[in-house]
């Protein structure tokens, strides 16, 4: 026995003072270390399937860049992004959030399509501290009467899309047009606000199915009607399909095809071939944005994923940076400050990607849109050539509706 308690002594060479300086430091940092703050929890809840997969993949990739670029944090505090697919299905959606919600949830992006949102976000925003921010889909519903205070939308207001472009059809001489969307709310946004300011005579308004695939019936009805120009809202593959039965048409060559860059997007003017050529575009970012925010960020998405960003990444990155900024303001603590949290919401204190942007009093951006064409670049390739800034510090029709609660 006298031997084994040698033995233990020659394994502990501190001595008694040493051993006792050393608890004191262990006991010391076991405060640090159980209190070390636990990841907040981001609700993604975006269109990953179905052909529009594409583009909530590129808005859940620029979102999980801007964490990866802070290490598995946005403004210094450690998140946790929970991804679902709503597989473009309202209820879909609707169902999701209300999982997240029970889990405990209290941030919630992701959505693309307007339909989706007008579903889901009633369930999250009536719930006490928690909130939406939107990396795309801008309904009307929460512009006007409809306001939320705990509803964000980073991207845009749906109606400005068109009546950009609306403002660009004027500005190119366009005085007879067809407009045409899919029968949904962001389509129903897209042509009220084009009609809204378009000075010229509207020959037809076209209402398309949402997941319509051959529109021969409404190139014939164009073809009839010898419009000077064409305004169309068709995202994803249903703008994919239009693009190139409409260029296999011949349509495109005797007509001024004025559209929003969401009816031809990155993705979209590499699918399309040359159907895309001489298309005058609006919007509010392209990759060729000149501000240091927008260089950075385009070069680190080429590098991470092997190829360029469209316009629904960049809104989607400075959707992540902006809730960045707000969980920073609060510490992480959501729950403990929502006030605090809406209050850096709408302070927006993150360097934008688009430069110049700010929120209105409604909670959507305002913001400036550019008028570009699609051209041949300097390598031949297809590409986006800015024109003009058609319109500064842009806001949505809907504002002065809006009685903050």
């Amino acid at each position: 026995m006298k031997t084994a308690n040698n033995r233990i002594k020659r394994r502990n060479p501190l001595s008694t003072a040493a051993s006792q300086w050393l608890g004191a430091v262990l006991l010391a940092a076991l405060p640090l270390a159980v209190s070390a703050q636990e990841p907040v929890d981001i609700g993604f809840i975006g269109t990953l399937s179905t052909p529009a997969g594409y583009i909530g993949e590129d808005e859940r990739d620029a979102v999980l860049l801007a964490i990866k670029e802070e290490g598995g944090k946005l403004g210094g505090i450690p998140v946790n992004l929970i991804v679902e697919d709503d597989g473009f299905k309202p209820a879909t959606g609707k169902q999701i959030a209300e999982k997240m919600l029970q889990a405990g949830v209290r941030i919630f992006t992701g959505i693309n399509w307007s339909n989706v949102l007008v579903a889901a976000v009633p369930t999250i925003v009536k719930e006490d501290g928690r909130f939406y921010i939107s990396l795309n889909a801008g309904a009307s519903t929460f512009a006007g009467k409809g306001c939320n205070r705990n509803f964000f939308s980073v991207a845009m207001q749906n109606d400005s899309y068109s009546d950009t472009a609306a403002l660009a059809a004027n500005e190119l001489g366009v005085k007879k047009i067809v407009v045409m969307a899919p029968n949904y709310q962001a389509g129903r946004d897209a042509l009220t606000g084009f009609k809204n300011v378009y000075k010229g005579e509207i020959l037809a308004e076209i209402y398309t199915k949402l997941d319509q695939s051959d529109f021969s019936v409404e190139l014939a009805r164009i073809r009839s009607l010898q419009p000077e120009g064409l305004f169309a809202f068709l995202p994803g593959g249903p703008g994919i399909n239009f693009a190139k039965q409409l260029a296999n048409s011949g349509l495109s060559q005797s007509i001024k095809m004025v559209m929003p860059l969401y009816s031809m997007d990155d993705r979209m003017l590499a699918a399309t071939g040359d159907a895309g050529e001489g298309y005058y575009l609006t919007t509010q970012w392209t990759s060729q944005q000149d501000n240091e925010a927008s260089k950075a960020f385009v070069a680190a998405f080429e590098k991470e994923y092997g190829r360029r960003p469209t316009v629904y990444a960049a809104t989607s990155y400075d959707t992540a940076r902006l809730i960045g900024s707000a969980l920073k303001a609060v510490n992480g603590d959501v729950k403990g400050k929502p006030d605090a949290f809406r209050e850096a919401l709408r302070k927006a204190d993150f360097e934008s990607v688009r430069g110049n942007f700010k929120f209105n009093t409604n909670h959507y951006p305002i913001q400036d849109w550019y008028l570009v064409k699609v051209e041949r670049n300097s390598e031949g390739k297809l590409d986006y050539k800015a024109i003009s800034t058609i319109a500064k510090d842009h806001t949505d029709p809907y504002v002065s509706q809006c009685e903050m609660k």
